[in-house]
């Protein structure tokens, strides 16, 4: 069974024609080989020569990106916006918040630390704790930079923060940031956890 066409309506054609009237034609650049194919075909189809082909000729010149493999988590974390309150915050970094509950990663591997911490912060957000501590440790790995490979001088103080701001805690922890002195200094986090709905 064929359907019957549908035209547009004149109220749809007055917009359409007001699209219309905007755009612009595209400017498609064709690579120089294709045009030059184009040319010697159009005078002679027998004949066909090709300029020297080099790989990236037509290449745009890309930014450089550095990473710095040595440094840790904790690094990062100072150029991460303030997603909490201000005056929490202001608090927090002093040390004058306890922290309500905390767990201490010392010694685990990866695959132990990150199934414990993501029980750790869903099961404290389902108690009503909104700040708790995470405790990794500073890392006993050799002195970075002594190789021809940098070595990362505590793996799970560079893993938690991305643990804690990727699913499923992201979706409960509100901000991450480095302890105070009294509560671990650079071998420990908080982490700001949202109010229980």
């Amino acid at each position: 069974m064929a359907r019957k066409p549908r035209y547009l309506s004149a109220e749809e054609e007055k917009l359409w024609s007001r699209v219309v009237a905007k755009a612009a034609p595209l400017k498609l650049e064709m690579p120089a080989i294709i045009l030059q194919a184009r040319t010697l075909q159009s005078k002679d189809p027998a004949v066909f020569t090709t300029t020297e082909f080099k790989i990236g000729s037509n290449a745009r010149p890309q930014t450089t990106i550095s990473l710095d493999l040595a440094s840790g988590g904790g690094d990062r974390m100072g150029a991460a916006p303030l997603a909490m309150d201000r005056k929490a915050f202001r608090k927090l970094s002093r040390g004058n918040i306890k922290p309500e509950a905390r767990i201490d990663l010392h010694g685990m591997t990866l695959a132990q630390a990150h199934p414990a911490l993501i029980g750790f912060v869903l099961s404290s957000h389902a108690a009503g704790r909104r700040l708790v501590l995470v405790i990794t440790g500073k890392g006993r790995g050799g002195a970075a930079g002594t190789g021809p490979i940098p070595e990362r001088k505590g793996i799970l103080r560079d893993q938690v923060p991305g643990w804690l701001a990727a699913p499923p805690c992201k979706a409960v922890v509100i901000q991450v940031t480095q302890a105070h002195r009294n509560h671990g200094d650079d071998g420990a986090y908080y982490a700001y956890l949202r109010r229980k709905p």
